[in-house]
C-alpha cells in the first residue's frame, strides 16, 4: 500500500509540473533561496505578472 502512495504521489507531482499548476510553488522556493530578505510576490500578483508576461507582444513567428 505505501508503493502504491508513493507512486500516486510521484504521478500527481508530475502532472502538477507538466501542467505547470506548481509554478507558484517553485517560485516561492526559488525566492526563498535567491532573495531572503525581500517578500514574495502574493499568488494572485504572481498569477497576473504570468499572464501579462504571456499574452503581451507578438508571439508568432511571422
Amino acid at each position: 500500500m505505501q508503493r502504491l502512495t508513493s507512486f500516486l504521489g510521484l504521478a500527481w507531482s508530475m502532472i502538477r509540473s507538466l501542467a505547470t499548476d506548481d509554478a507558484y510553488d517553485k517560485y516561492l522556493a526559488h525566492h526563498a533561496h535567491a532573495h531572503a530578505g525581500s517578500p514574495p510576490m502574493s499568488r494572485r500578483a504572481f498569477y497576473m505578472k504570468q499572464q501579462q508576461s504571456k499574452w503581451t507582444g507578438v508571439s508568432r513567428c511571422c
